[in-house]
């Protein structure tokens, strides 16, 4: 990541350049090359500002600032700092083993048959380098192409499947079959509080026993309404919590390879929009059209009932609707899938937006990352115009043809004979002719948005079934309490590939990390060694060959019992939005004098003592309110805190300080004598004090 915004930087030609450390999660070979024909050469003729904590580069600098609580402490040229014997004096000797003379001598080492240049920048290792470099990058260019896939999308009708899915997964049949007889019941005695309307005005009926029966069918009307609401919102209730659940349990339980393929605003289109609709609008348009249908079936049988003749028309119409309904339903719900695709790409460019806000104005890039931003919400407010405009297009033709029930009704009603139909039925008649249309529409429209609503179903279900990582904790083969005890690690021709269809990362390693000792992991950039840490925490489980710790295989225990027996200090150090107290301790399981104990060792007591909040001191997202090597020290309190056998160290000191490295490295050598530390580098100085060395 970092060559690739040195080459934007490169790439746009500026005339003054800001570097905030740009080499320090390269290793020295590569940092080499890319200070040469970055910062010496492409940028020969341009004013760079180079902020660094490597001082091998600074002897090709024209001046040198040093820094020290906020203010400039010294400046001048290379040798006049070093012969002035202060503080940058004091911070080259910290260096010393990794510093190398940018000049034209050099000093090559044997370590192990391996050849490392410890000199000068020379041009035939460069030339080496270099080409090592564009061979890794066409190498491995392919299948980083290929990281991220396509978004799936649905295809074709799917029937009933997405309804049938929606009531088996919420376990709702008998709210469903509830809310459907509660609907049906509602719809008879409305029927027949018009039908005791009709009738009583054929015979003589008190007022009375008018009102009074009129409102105790109304009463019962109201009674199974009520029941049709409440189990439509129980049903609701029961598929939310279970697709909820069900989504969660799939995303939190799914391997790394997943959301390395995944783009994050898939995840979060489906946890939001497509959560939210399952949530409010599917419950409520699932009752809307039993409620449209039956009104619709009962007003047609109805005035079949009072008018027969009526049929004649009203059936031709009905099959017409069907038609056109499944015209519209099959262009609607393409339309929905691929407006279902258009927000992703939308909530991507936000977030990436956000975390890049910095780069983005540094650029002076922000008009067209607000261009770009448009553009594509502008992808997504067409196609739910279009959604919207299919929605219309069919309530117009289904308005259309039951104008023409209407039609027919009235005109039936004005040729029949005087006395063949009483005026009460022929009201009656009239009455649900012209309700017959707001139905229809009714039933049109809210059937129209389940179809494109049940579509989240559909899409919600895709990521309900990813592959999930091995189980946490396997009952019937856990390792015992004090596992591991000594240590002890050793692989056997490890193969690991990230996809199935990608080249082997490691091919086929077979070592052994002795018990308590300090185990240098070295190498280029995307040589493996970030890998190897990754299978031995199982984040991706071996193609061939195995890992034991203490001869126990650790693909044969559960995550839970592997992972809490390892500690690590990330490349980049992570922490939570919270307090200092749960940062350090998240499970709760030490009391605050183990706490401070931790803070003191790895020397952030002082720090924290000083606020008022002690170890309620707030952390902010991601902990930017604390400095990098703050951060990486609270890791290394974490792990003083588990007090675990193995310690991983990726890459932990790259992008910190001389003087954080130093703590870090003292408290690990004291702390940890008996355990066994694995220590992921791409330069040699930081393994310097390994029992043993891997390349």
């Amino acid at each position: 990541k970092q060559r690739i915004q040195l080459a934007r930087a490169v790439y746009s030609n500026a005339d003054i350049y800001l570097l905030d450390d740009p080499f320090s999660a390269v290793d020295a070979h590569t940092a080499a090359v890319l200070f040469y024909d970055c910062v010496m050469t492409a940028l020969s003729k341009k004013t760079v500002v180079l902020v660094t904590h490597q001082v091998e580069f600074l002897t090709e600098t024209n001046r040198i600032l040093v820094m020290e609580g906020g203010q400039v402490k010294q400046q001048g040229k290379y040798a006049d700092l070093l012969e002035s014997g202060t503080a940058f004096e004091k911070l080259v000797s910290a260096h010393q083993s990794s510093i190398t003379a940018l000049d034209t001598t050099s000093q090559e080492n044997q370590v192990q048959g391996q050849q490392v240049l410890d000199g000068g920048i020379m041009p035939s290792a460069l030339l080496a380098t270099r080409q090592a470099s564009e061979i890794e990058v066409s190498t491995r260019g392919p299948s980083v192409a290929q990281l991220t896939e396509e978004e799936e999308k649905g295809i074709g009708n799917l029937g009933w499947k997405p309804y049938k899915d929606y009531v088996e997964v919420s376990k709702g049949i008998l709210p469903l079959c509830g809310m459907v007889t509660a609907q049906v019941l509602f719809t008879v005695f409305q029927i027949m509080s018009t039908y005791w309307l009709a009738v009583a005005i054929q015979i003589n009926v008190s007022n009375a026993l008018l009102v009074g029966a009129y409102s105790g069918i109304a009463i019962f009307s109201c009674c199974f309404a009520y029941l049709r609401s409440l189990f439509a919102a129980t049903l609701g209730l029961k598929a939310s919590k279970a697709f909820f659940t069900g989504l969660m349990d799939s995303v939190f339980k799914a391997p790394m390879s997943f959301f390395d393929s995944t783009p994050i605003g898939r995840i979060l289109t489906r946890a939001s929009s497509d959560l939210s609709i399952l949530d409010f609008d599917i419950p409520y348009s699932m009752a809307f059209v039993v409620t449209g249908g039956i009104e619709v079936v009962t007003t047609v049988l109805v005035m079949g009932t009072v008018t027969w003749q009526v049929l004649v028309v009203a059936i031709p119409v009905a099959i017409s609707m069907v038609y056109v309904q499944r015209y519209y339903v099959d262009s609607a719900r393409e339309l929905v899938r691929i407006n279902g695709t258009t927000k992703a790409p939308v909530m991507n460019y936000a977030s990436e937006s956000i975390l890049g806000v910095v780069t983005i104005r540094a650029f002076a890039a922000t008009d067209r990352f607000i261009h770009n931003n448009l553009q594509l919400i502008d992808n997504d407010a067409t196609m739910f115009f279009h959604t919207v405009a299919a929605q219309e297009w069919i309530l117009i033709r289904v308005e259309a043809l039951q104008s023409l029930t209407i039609f027919t009704s009235s005109l039936f009603l004005i040729l029949v004979p005087p006395g063949v139909i009483s005026p009460g039925f022929a009201g009656l008649c009239l009455s649900y002719a012209l309700s017959l249309t707001a139905a229809q529409v009714f039933l049109t429209r809210y059937y129209s948005y389940l179809e494109n609503y049940i579509i989240s179903v559909e899409r919600i279900k895709q990521y309900m079934h990813l592959p999930s990582e091995p189980p946490t904790i396997i009952p019937d083969n856990r390792p015992p309490i004090s596992w591991p005890q000594e240590g002890r690690i050793d692989l056997q021709d490890l193969k690991i590939k990230y996809r199935p269809n990608t080249p082997l990362v490691l091919k086929g390693i077979t070592c052994t990390f002795p018990a308590g000792n300090r185990i240098g992991v070295v190498g280029r950039t995307g040589s493996g060694k970030s890998t190897l840490i990754s299978s031995l925490f199982r984040l991706v489980d071996p193609v061939g060959g195995r890992i034991l710790i203490d001869n126990l295989g650790i693909c044969s225990i559960g995550l839970k019992d592997l992972r809490t027996k390892l500690s690590i200090i990330p490349q980049e150090p992570t922490l939570f939005r919270g307090t200092v107290r749960n940062n350090l301790d998240p499970l709760g399981l030490h009391s605050d004098d183990e706490i401070w104990e931790a803070l003191e060792k790895c020397q952030l007591k002082r720090s924290i003592s000083s606020t008022a909040a002690l170890l309620d001191t707030v952390v902010s997202d991601d902990g930017d309110n604390w400095s990098v090597g703050q951060r990486q020290l609270f890791c290394l309190g974490r792990v003083l805190l588990r007090r675990n056998k193995i310690l991983v160290l990726d890459e932990a000191t790259a992008s910190i300080d001389s003087a954080t490295d130093a703590i870090l490295q003292g408290v690990i050598r004291q702390q940890f004598t008996s355990c066994t530390v694995i220590t992921i580098a791409h330069r040699v100085p930081t393994v310097t004090d390994s029992d043993m060395v891997m390349v």
